[in-house]
């Protein structure tokens, strides 16, 4: 049966060209939006990563929910023993520790809320691949009191390198507490929403601004994003780890969860879009088949056939149509998502970005073995009721045809 399948889809070259290009171009499809798709992901994840949070961030517990509010009691008071424990974990980078504070800066003639941040500029540098310095350049260890603002509050301030600013805030014990800086450089993330309003300075100046030798945050930074999960189970672990909270990075960027899951919906709605014409363009190809072939059917049942073998026939002719347009469909959608990602695809800025970026395609396992099922599904679903159309034809009517 599977022989004669394999002969009979090459009797009529232009027929089975026809359902071939239908099932290769809707597995191309799949291939190419799905592989589109998923780069936006990986953009969008890295650029998060990198511009900000970094892989995993570890607190006290309760600065999550109620740290905003009360600051001063959810502080990580013993930060190096933390640091040390986590950076002689594997696929740890870099390890880092972070003070929050807000208040205003003040340029002279005008006030302006921040959102600030004590960092420690080296070990920042190796996460901040995302970052772009568009004025000045980036923080260092020697800045003893520089620091470098968002866009946003530069133009806002109108502050440019090697201007200085004055910083307001209330120390954790509700004193009033100002610090001068200089100005070093002006970057953009991947986010607008914190360019408007983020400063970074030194994390001891920050300390001293706060008048606390504690930290908020500490923060992780992987050679790998995919050991997160591993990561996380071996700090958990750790006695260090006791009292603290440890949030992967996706847990703390809502705005990529709603983008993945908006983005997952819409692939989900073009696939069964794709799955819908693949069926419907193979099936009229499969009726006119099977029209044309009345004749040959009715031979078959009269030289003692059984209906389900011609119904397996049918079947099996289109699952073979399926499996080799599926398997070009692969060969050729990969080859042209090499050459789209070696040419680029030029991005405009996302929304809340002011950064555009060059889309590629990626070749994803799970969207490549969903795009062969598909071509071979939907042809072989489209051939059911022709199939079993040929295989209840009354012998006598059917075998008219043939004269």
């Amino acid at each position: 049966m599977l022989k004669l399948a394999f002969r009979n889809i090459f009797r009529n070259p232009l027929r089975t060209s026809l359902t071939l290009a239908a099932i290769i171009t809707g597995v191309i499809t799949i291939i190419i939006s799905g592989g589109f798709i998923e780069d936006i992901f990986v953009q969008l994840r890295e650029s998060t990563i990198h511009s900000h949070l970094g892989h995993i961030q570890i607190f006290q517990h309760g600065y999550q929910e109620y740290g905003r509010r009360e600051p001063s009691r959810y502080m990580i008071h013993q930060p190096d023993n933390i640091k040390d424990t986590v950076s002689h974990i594997s696929h740890v980078r870099a390890v880092m520790a972070r003070i929050n504070f807000t208040g205003l800066a003040h340029n002279g003639h005008a006030d302006l809320p921040i959102i600030g941040e004590g960092i420690e500029p080296d070990k920042e540098a190796k996460l901040g691949s995302a970052i772009t310095m568009i004025a000045g350049r980036f923080l260092q260890d020697s800045d003893q009191f520089g620091a470098i603002i968002g866009e946003g509050i530069a133009s806002a301030l109108n502050l440019h390198p090697g201007d200085y600013i004055t910083l307001m805030t209330n120390t954790l014990d509700g004193a009033l507490n100002t610090q001068e800086c200089e100005i070093v450089g002006i970057f953009r993330t991947f986010s607008k929403e914190y360019d408007e309003r983020a400063i970074r300075i030194q994390l001891p100046a920050a300390q001293e601004l706060l008048d606390t030798g504690a930290v908020h945050v500490i923060v992780a930074l992987l050679d790998n994003t995919d050991s997160t999960d591993r990561v996380i189970s071996e700090i958990a672990a750790t006695p260090a780890a006791k009292n603290h909270e440890i949030k992967a990075w996706w847990e703390l960027a809502d705005f990529y969860q709603k983008t993945e899951a908006l983005y997952r919906r819409q692939f989900g709605a073009l696939q069964v879009i794709i799955f819908t014409m693949l069926i419907l363009s193979v099936a009229s190809t499969v009726n006119m088949t099977v029209y044309e072939r009345t004749g040959e059917f009715g031979t078959m049942l009269a030289l003692g056939s059984r209906q389900r073998q011609v119904f397996t026939l049918v079947l099996l002719e289109n699952t073979l149509l399926g499996l080799f347009g599926s398997l070009l469909g692969m060969i050729i959608g990969t080859i042209l998502a090499s050459i789209i990602s070696g040419i680029g695809i030029a991005m405009p800025p996302p929304p809340g970005s002011n950064i555009g970026y060059i889309a590629s395609i990626q070749l994803v396992t799970w969207v490549l073995i969903t795009a062969m099922l598909t071509g071979i599904f939907a042809s072989t679903t489209a051939a059911i009721l022709p199939a079993r159309r040929a295989s209840k034809l009354q012998i006598t009517d059917a075998l008219r045809y043939n004269i």
